[in-house]
């Protein structure tokens, strides 16, 4: 992970891959993400280009999508490709002839550091390349059966919003490329950013709860209520601070009773507990990612000692710090 705000900015090409007849929603959400990830940091600037197999095409919504670059021989180190999902259109003869040029295109220039991210029906195109072999993967409820004829060796994963395997990437239908997304940008960028670009864009972060690899700083976000979702920007914006149930209460607008009640229902745990989650996953991420010993470590996050720290670390890893940070 690459921590904003570095001097120069590292840049990480986007590919867009627009098939004909893309879902419009696919491409336009998930770049919207995008956009404002690099408004809110300077460590990651992603460069978005849009490819095609034609110049033009006509979208689901009957939009047309003009000056679209060729298909590149070859794609940049770490590249993002993302794959649009497709809705069926008239010419279907036309289609296959383009969508097979486009996973005959993927399979040869798809490298092993690329990452690809489909959205929704664009894991369809992405099993057509051979690319979702052997992986763990997700797609539109009405492509799950398509999907496991073409990637027969797949693991394809139903009732999910998104599934993660090593760099490859795949969302279950239309706005959870949005979510998908999200995850990407706070796993290469930091989860401030994401949630700041959900709070752009009006949504709430989601963190699909059967999926073990969602980053701790998206647990407990699988709700609506805003006052709590206020109570959380606000403990992930410093969970360092001091925290008393009483501050938060001004916070989310509620009584100290009110609050606790309505925290534990909809985040399924306690504030102290919230905030010590917080805590211990600014502390992972230092130990992974600096050098300071854990009493700076405690420090800057908002325990009274190392001792402390080690202890609510317990809570939530089996192994200690140290181990954490030898394996990063």
């Amino acid at each position: 992970m690459s921590l904003a705000g570095t001097a120069s900015p590292q840049n990480v090409p986007v590919v867009i891959v627009v098939p004909p007849q893309a879902l419009l929603l696919d491409i336009a959400g998930p770049m919207e993400v995008l956009r404002y990830a690099n408004q809110h940091q300077n460590g990651i600037r992603f460069d978005c280009r849009y490819v095609s197999a034609s110049p033009r095409q006509t979208t689901s919504i009957g939009l047309m999508l003009d000056g679209l670059e060729p298909l590149p021989q070859t794609l940049e180190a770490d590249t993002l490709l993302v794959v649009s999902g497709a809705t069926e259109g008239e010419e279907k003869l036309a289609m296959a002839a383009e969508r097979a040029r486009l996973a005959r295109w993927m399979r040869d220039a798809v490298r092993p550091d690329t990452r690809i991210a489909s959205i929704c029906s664009g894991a369809l195109l992405v099993a057509e390349a051979g690319l979702m072999e052997g992986r763990h993967c997700t797609t539109h409820a009405d492509c799950i059966a398509e999907l496991r004829r073409l990637a027969p060796t797949a693991q394809v994963l139903e009732n999910r919003l998104y599934v993660e395997d090593g760099r490859c990437f795949s969302s279950a239908g239309i706005a959870t490329g949005i979510d998908l997304m999200l995850h990407i940008v706070a796993k290469m960028t930091s989860a401030p950013v994401a949630l700041a670009a959900a709070r752009k864009m009006v949504i709430y972060l989601r963190r699909n709860g059967s999926d073990p690899q969602i980053s701790p700083w998206l647990s407990g976000r699988n709700h609506v209520h805003p006052a709590i979702h206020q109570v959380q920007d606000a403990i992930m914006a410093d969970p360092a601070a001091d925290w008393p149930v009483a501050r938060l209460t001004a916070v989310a607008h509620l009584s100290e009773r009110h609050l606790s009640r309505l925290f534990r229902e909809h985040a399924g745990l306690s504030l102290i507990d919230y905030v010590n989650q917080m805590r211990v996953a600014l502390a992972r991420d230092l130990i992974s990612q600096t050098r300071l010993d854990l009493e700076n470590v405690a420090a800057r996050c908002g325990f009274s000692s190392a001792r402390h720290l080690r202890r609510v670390w317990r809570q939530h890893h089996a192994d200690p710090p140290s181990l954490h940070r030898a394996a990063c």
